[in-house]
This record gives structure tokens, sequence and C-alpha cells, in this order.
């Protein structure tokens, strides 16, 4: 392995390789989920001046003055659409509050689906139409490479290609722009995002503006996950790990502040949460239970186990 704390793989070789291909990819992303959790991945269909675009707006949006922003606060929706304004959310176990503003994109249901009720309407940004606009697109593409990914997952666990088409299909997935603001004072104990796993099924993150990600490895030391040009890190989240009773790896992970001569420089960051639907089953897959892997969680769906971690996050009450 090179000097890299996470692999790397090629996402075209699954999207348009051959039998021999596919295979290899396949078992490349379940080996390094199942051993690691993250993955780095090329070639991943996301255009590159859509995410330029999507930056370029959040920075602006960022920039507005915060009562402007406050403007697209919408508390009684826990943060689930529009922003969320600095030092609401913390992560489960911790008493501190990030270090952290951010601005939620959810799905738009356009087919007609009965699920469209259980979805705010997204907020739009009127000083930075382009923001939102962008946003949705980017959400689309996430989307449509995310979906790939799982693909290959099902067949890793020899569930046929297609087991996580119908539960992702409009998804309550959520496309996330985060803003670190400078920092201008010693925190108070607190670092840009505290050490956390995420909620969904995978987290796909575009490169970041400043580095600060790391990553929790198997003997317990932060590793540098430094995702290099034009690639898209991602990762296990809690659902993909319980619906396969921890055998693929929701790892920890967290944003360190950079070093003090580096406090003045903001970090924007991209991550899209993919979710499926709030009524699929997260019960533990059979196959992954065994003697030596026994039964590790109570049957619960989607939807309930979000509500669940919304509430220990500080963003539902």
């Amino acid at each position: 392995m090179s000097d890299r704390a996470i692999p790397l793989v090629d996402l075209n070789k699954f999207v348009n390789g051959n039998e021999e291909q596919r295979k290899e990819f396949v078992k490349e992303l379940g080996d390094a989920f199942h051993h690691i959790g993250f993955v780095g991945v090329v070639n991943h269909g996301v255009p590159k001046d859509l995410v330029d675009g999507f930056y370029n707006n959040a920075k602006k949006f960022f920039a507005l003055p915060v009562d402007n922003k406050r403007k697209y606060e919408v508390v009684e929706l826990a943060g689930q659409r529009g922003y969320t304004s600095f030092g609401r959310e913390k992560a489960k176990q911790s008493e501190v509050a990030d270090l952290k503003e951010f601005y939620q994109i959810g799905q738009e249901v356009e087919d007609g689906d009965a699920i469209k009720s259980e979805y705010p309407d997204n907020i739009y940004v009127n000083e930075t139409p382009e923001f939102t606009d962008l946003g949705r697109e980017l959400y689309q593409a996430f989307e449509k490479s995310g979906s790939e990914l799982l693909k290959a997952i099902a067949i890793y666990l020899n569930l046929g290609e297609n087991y996580f088409n119908d539960k992702i299909h409009n998804g309550n997935s959520i496309l996330r722009a985060i803003h670190y603001p400078p920092i201008l004072k010693e925190p108070d104990s607190a670092i840009r995002a505290e050490e956390h796993e995420d909620i969904n099924l995978i987290t796909l993150l575009v490169g970041a503006s400043a580095g600060g990600l790391q990553v929790l490895s198997k003997d317990g030391e932060w590793l540098d996950a430094l995702p290099g040009e034009n690639e898209i890190v991602v990762n296990v989240g809690d659902m993909l790990q319980r619906l396969t009773n921890d055998y693929l790896k929701s790892t920890t992970h967290r944003v360190v502040n950079p070093p003090r001569e580096l406090w003045h420089t903001p970090r924007l960051s991209i991550p899209f949460f993919l979710h499926p639907r709030s009524t699929m089953d997260l019960t533990c897959l059979g196959s992954c239970v065994s003697e030596e892997r026994p039964l590790g969680y109570d049957p619960i769906t989607a939807g309930e186990y979000l509500d669940e971690r919304l509430r220990q996050i500080g963003l539902k009450k």
C-alpha cells in the first residue's frame, strides 16, 4: 500500500468495464468497506464544472451577513432543509458544538410518488439563486454515482445487483454544503467536526478546500485522508453497517482544526449523504449473521433510525 490512508478505486471499471473488470471493482470496493470503511473514487461521473460551480456559489452564500443567512433557517425542519447556523450541531457523544454552519438540499420527487408527502420543500436562496439550482443538479449526479456504488456492494454481499434500487428510489438523501469559518480565538476544546460516524447508507464527499479529514484506523491511529485531484471520498454509514451486522464498517472520522498559523483559512466541504426511503427495513441480513458474528442489532426502519440519531446530535428536540 502507498502512503495513502485509504484505498483508491476506479468506478469506470464497474460502469463501463468488462466482466473481469467489474468483478475486480466489486472485490476492491467490498474489501475496502469491510476492512477500512473508506475509499477514494476516481472516474466517479460527477462533473468537475458542476462541483466547482456549486462550490463557488456556496462560498458566496456563506459570505452573506448572518441576518441574511438566518432567513433561510427553519428550526422546525431540524436542519433537514435550508440553513443551520454556527454551533447548532454536535457529535452524539460530545458536549461541545462543532465549529461549522451548513446548508442542506433534499430530495425533490418528480414522478408522483406518494413519498413526496414525507419531504419538506427545498428552500431557495434569493441572493444566490445559482447556489440552489446547481445544488439540485449536483444532488442528482451524486445520486447516480452512489447508486452504482451500491450496485457493486449488493453484488459483493450476494444480494443481486438491484437489491438497493427500489430502496433508494426517491430516498431521503441530503446534499450538504458545510462552511467551517476561520478560527478567531482559542476554541472551547471544540474542533471543526468532532469524531463521529455518518447515519446513512454511504456518504460521497468531494475534496474540501482545506485538509483536516482524519479517519480512525483499526489500531486506533488517526490517519489523514487527503483526496487527490477530482477524487471523491466515499464511506460506509451506520445504516449499511447495521444492515450487514458490522460486516461493512462505518468508520469513525473527524475534521481537525488546522495548525494555528492556518486558523485564518476557512474550510468548505460538500458531502452527499445517501439515504434510503424511510420504509427500508434495516434488519440485519441473515447472510451476515453467524456464530463468529452474532446478531448485533434489533430490527428498525431507516426512518425510525434517522429520527433517533437526529435527536442524539442535537438537531431534533
